[in-house]
């Protein structure tokens, strides 16, 4: 039907034992263009000597700080070592490397400098993304403080002469230069939501909800319609059904969830 790039996100795809099977033959499928994962780096290091064998072009790695306080404050774990290890390694494999860091207002904003700095000396794209509303709690916050303005105004602070390069067709981030520098900058605005209009993205849940935006409600059960034996026409029909009726952009999406608002779902059901 068109599509010729499929990212595997998760939770963590690291953690299901047949990953590099799922891999394998997903590699194999023809017409597919581009496969490509995101990671929070703790498992993949071993692995990735064998990504450009399975076709893997890039890989998002997860690194909201480079302090190792921080990052087991963050996330639980003191796993920091580990995850520079798997940035080594893909930078060793020549393997594309984006970084991604969330933003959270009390927990990192002090690395946004130095995570910048990281783009000197190595080719790699570190990307600002603001903080979604999806942590698996109840409460929700009507705006939050470090939107993409502010995440760009740290960074001219820090780079007075950061300037705006081309963004790729159907990019969800704005992406800046800062001049002598191996790598670039970008930033997402994935609460602002302002990329909307040109996302052109699908997701598969793990439960095998289809979801034409991040804060849609799960738009149509593909799990329940191979399960009971729908043909591919008749599943293709459905796919056409939900992709012609997207919601115009997230605060639309958010809006129609069945009644509930707002959104507070682990992004662990999401996919990362």
């Amino acid at each position: 039907m068109g599509i010729s790039k499929i990212r595997i996100t998760g939770g963590e795809p690291f953690v299901r034992k047949d990953i590099m099977e799922l891999l394998t033959n997903l590699a194999a499928m023809e017409k597919l263009e581009a496969l490509t994962l995101t990671t929070n780096g703790v498992l993949t290091a071993p692995h990735v000597k064998d990504f450009k064998k399975f076709g893997i072009t890039s890989v998002n790695l997860s690194i909201d700080t480079l302090d190792r306080d921080r990052f087991f404050s963050i996330t639980r774990r003191d796993e920091l070592p580990n995850v520079l290890k798997t940035l080594d390694a893909l930078l060793f494999h020549k393997v594309e490397t984006k970084i991604n860091a969330v933003v959270m207002d009390g927990k990192n904003t002090q690395d946004i400098g130095s995570l910048a700095d990281f783009t000197r000396d190595i080719p790699v794209s570190v990307r600002f993304i603001e903080e979604m509303p999806f942590n698996g709690g109840e409460s929700h916050q009507p705006g939050i403080e470090w939107n993409y303005i502010k995440i760009l105004q740290t960074l001219k602070d820090r780079y007075p002469d950061i300037t705006k390069i081309p963004d790729p067709p159907f990019s969800t981030s704005y992406n800046y230069q800062i001049p002598g520098h191996q790598g670039n900058i970008g930033i997402i605005a994935a609460y602002s939501r302002s990329f909307c209009g040109s996302c052109n993205r699908i997701r598969l849940t793990p439960v095998g909800q289809l979801k034409t935006c991040l804060y849609d409600d799960g738009v149509l059960n593909i799990k329940d319609l191979i399960r009971n034996g729908s043909s591919d026409e008749a599943i293709r029909s459905e796919l056409l059904a939900a992709f012609g009726q997207r919601a115009k952009d997230g605060f639309e999406a958010e809006r129609k969830r069945n009644g509930r608002n707002p959104v507070h779902e682990s992004m662990a059901t999401i996919g990362g």
